[in-house]
């Protein structure tokens, strides 16, 4: 299966008073691995919506493992694990790189939607994509 490892370092506004990472900004790195997946595959969330093509979180979830906090570095493990026709799911880690100690772990699916809110066939609206998609993402089983 292929990843992104994209790293990132806390900046202190995502901390609280007890110097720890606010629990939301989580969510927000997951989306930074989201973003450099698709970019490390040759696009963005730009170039999907330019072909009529959204992404809107329909389900998401996170267990924190250990605190992170200010300053520390944090690799972002992005893997595409789930391909429907009309919703992608996405695996995320969150490794502090320093001491190579795992923060948290968690998961977020996408529905596919077209620019009204309306469902898409992901297939049917872009076969590129869609064939791109399964012969780049997942390993070939011989």
């Amino acid at each position: 299966m292929r990843q992104n490892e994209t790293i990132i370092r806390v900046r202190y506004i995502a901390t609280d008073q007890m110097g720890v990472v606010h629990h939301a900004n989580y969510f927000a790195w997951f989306e930074i691995g989201r973003e450099e997946y698709f970019r490390e595959l040759g696009m963005s969330y730009k170039y999907l919506e330019q072909n009529g093509i959204f992404m809107p979180i329909v389900e998401a979830y996170c267990k924190f493992k250990s605190p992170a906090r200010y300053d520390d570095q944090l690799r972002i493990i992005t893997r595409l694990n789930l391909l429907q026709e009309v919703k992608l799911g996405f695996q995320y880690d969150i490794i502090e790189v320093e001491k190579n100690t795992p923060i948290a772990y968690g998961h977020t699916i996408q529905g596919l939607v077209d620019k009204n809110g309306k469902p898409l066939v992901l297939r049917k609206q872009n076969p590129f994509l869609w064939k791109f998609l399964q012969e780049n993402v997942f390993e070939k089983k011989d």
